[in-house]
């Protein structure tokens, strides 16, 4: 039979009782004897000169009534000694039990409260005892990993809820020009369509495969966003955004723009920073007013780098500003039909999540948007990296238009070789 932790413990300490008391019997009885020997003296008085010849001398008969004397007082303590250690073994039995049940009380209470938890119910933890010992911190250890798993219950419940949301807006997105082409054909065939209707067919087609293009192209980018970035290069936000302002001023003629492009050099995949100060700057466009302004700026704070980015436009409520983020939404509401795919402000934040950077929202009183999008500057992208792979003895160089591992030897050689 397997015993309990409570009566190994009181077991152990029964044991460690009965052994010292043993231990101390032994040893008691060995002084004692000791004693007892070396304190017996015998004084012999015969004031008549001595007994007459043939008479047992006193003495010998003095010596063996100390011999009896100590062999039934050894023999009296160990009779005392053993009771006594039965008694105090007893005892310790005793107060060992209840000692055991008051120091594994709480992990009883530890264990009763992990029995009681589940996924539906995560809210209750374990009381710590005071004053603080070991068991207190076993107690907020475990309170702590409690709350761990909480979140990442939450966590996981968000996730998967904001995944239904997301596969039934895109299901919807993909649905819709898929339908509308459809009917187009299926209206168009329904008897004997002549040449312009056969025309206005495929154009309805063409555009409808079109919109399904480009969500799908939008879903991969998120999707890839989402995945990580893979090789990192140098790239600077402000010869980005100017770009993009390029590609835009057609559609931005009719906007006040006002632009602030300091250096803000980055380590990323050129790619991905490209489309998001695109999507910044297509939806500042968009989404703003006739005879509106679009102000963005660059440049670097604290050794990151900042892309700020705001415009006119309707006024958002400021508890909407942050759900323009999600997927698929357009303000005032889940969704809106615009002639956006509701996926430019997500790939943003997908894209500075990847490198490891921030955005912030905010909808002003005035109406538009103000993002501001934070990304590591390519020294601290590579104290980041140094520290992630523990190699001693590797140098992070930047070097013009590359960023690369090289070793201290090969680092020297370069700088030499650059002089």
């Amino acid at each position: 039979m397997r015993l309990t932790a409570r009566a190994r413990l009181t077991l152990l300490l029964t044991t460690l009782v009965l052994a010292a008391g043993a231990a101390l019997t032994a040893l008691t009885y060995v002084l004692m004897q000791r004693n007892l020997r070396h304190r017996s003296f015998f004084t012999e008085l015969d004031p008549s000169g001595g007994p007459p010849p043939g008479t047992p001398q006193p003495a010998q008969g003095l010596r063996d009534l100390a011999d009896r004397v100590e062999s039934e007082t050894l023999s009296a303590l160990l009779t005392q000694a053993g009771l006594a250690l039965i008694v105090v073994t007893g005892l310790a039995a005793v107060l060992g039990w209840l000692m055991a049940g008051r120091v594994l009380r709480p992990i009883r209470a530890i264990s009763a409260t992990a029995r009681r938890l589940s996924a539906e119910n995560l809210t209750e933890r374990v009381p710590i005892t005071v004053p603080a010992d070991e068991l207190s911190v076993l107690a907020g250890t475990v309170n702590g990993m409690l709350d761990r798993i909480q979140h990442g219950v939450a966590e996981r419940d968000r996730i998967l809820a904001s995944q239904r949301l997301f596969t039934a807006n895109a299901a919807h997105e993909l649905r819709t020009p898929l339908t509308t082409a459809r009917t187009a054909i299926d209206v168009t065939l329904d008897g004997d369509p002549s040449r312009a209707e056969l025309l206005a067919m495929a154009g309805d087609v063409s555009a409808a495969v079109e919109h399904v293009q480009r969500v799908l192209d939008g879903l991969l980018l998120l999707a890839r966003s989402q995945a990580g970035i893979g090789a990192r290069e140098p790239a600077d936000l402000a010869g980005i955004a100017a770009a993009a302002l390029d590609a835009a001023g057609q559609r931005a003629r009719d906007l006040a723009v006002h632009k602030d492009l300091r250096p803000a050099p980055v380590s990323g995949e050129p790619v991905l920073l490209e489309r998001m100060v695109d999507n910044l700057v297509d939806n500042a466009v968009r989404y703003n007013r006739p005879d509106g302004h679009l102000t963005i700026s660059t440049g670097t704070a604290d050794g990151r780098a900042v892309l700020r980015i705001s415009n006119t436009g309707r006024e958002i409520p400021p508890d909407e500003a942050q759900t323009l983020l999600e997927p698929f939404v357009h303000g005032q509401g889940a969704r809106v039909r615009t002639d956006g795919l509701g996926l430019g402000l997500s790939i943003v934040r997908a894209v500075a999540l990847a490198h490891r950077g921030r955005i912030a929202v905010t909808a002003p009183p005035g109406g538009g948007l103000d993002i501001t999008v934070e990304l590591p500057g390519p020294y601290a992208l590579a104290g980041v990296a140094a520290r992630a792979a523990g190699t001693a003895g590797r140098a992070w160089t930047y070097r013009g238009s590359r960023t690369r591992w090289m070793a201290p030897s090969s680092a020297r050689a370069t700088a030499a070789s650059s002089q």
